[in-house]
């Protein structure tokens, strides 16, 4: 067992793990976020995309050990509060960005973090390039990348293209 510490959604955490415990599981098992989601396992759908330090990371693919020290925000952590959504998780309910679910959160952290990193200045094509790493089975992925052209619009207008990740 391995002590490590971090912070998750704001809150410093901290917890023993097995060495080899994924930081998906300590996030699920441990924390109890249940929105981050467990998909392929093998860092191939993007449902389990959260940020570590700002930064999308599918978080099947890092050990909670990789983990220590660093900044994690999970879809329970991105909206500003818990009455308002994230400019993404809006626009996503606005655009009919999902069907399932399922890979929703993923997508939605995936998005936050192309938005940043291109400071909102992004087209069809950039988007459908950029979730490459994130399936979704259900909608044909135009409604998402409505939503996230939206989102990016509403966030460059704001200026919140900057901190879209924290």
């Amino acid at each position: 067992m391995t002590q490590i510490s971090m912070t998750v959604n704001g809150k410093a955490v901290s917890a023993d793990v097995e060495d080899r415990t994924l930081l998906v599981s300590f996030i699920r098992e441990h924390l109890g976020l249940t929105g981050t989601h467990v998909g392929c396992e093998t860092s191939q759908c993007g449902a389990c995309t959260v940020h570590v330090d700002g930064q999308a990371m599918k978080s099947c693919s890092m050990l909670a050990v990789m983990a220590q020290g660093a900044e994690i925000t999970t879809i329970e952590g991105l909206a500003p509060s818990a009455d308002t959504l994230h400019p993404v998780q809006e626009a996503f309910r606005e655009h009919h960005g999902l069907q399932c679910g399922f890979c929703t959160p993923g997508m939605i952290m995936s998005a936050a973090d192309m938005i940043r990193r291109y400071e909102g200045k992004l087209d069809e094509k950039t988007i459908r390039e950029q979730l490459e790493g994130n399936l979704c089975r259900c909608t044909g992925y135009h409604n998402i990348v409505k939503a996230i052209e939206a989102a990016a619009e509403t966030m460059a207008q704001s200026g919140e293209t900057q901190t879209a990740s924290a």
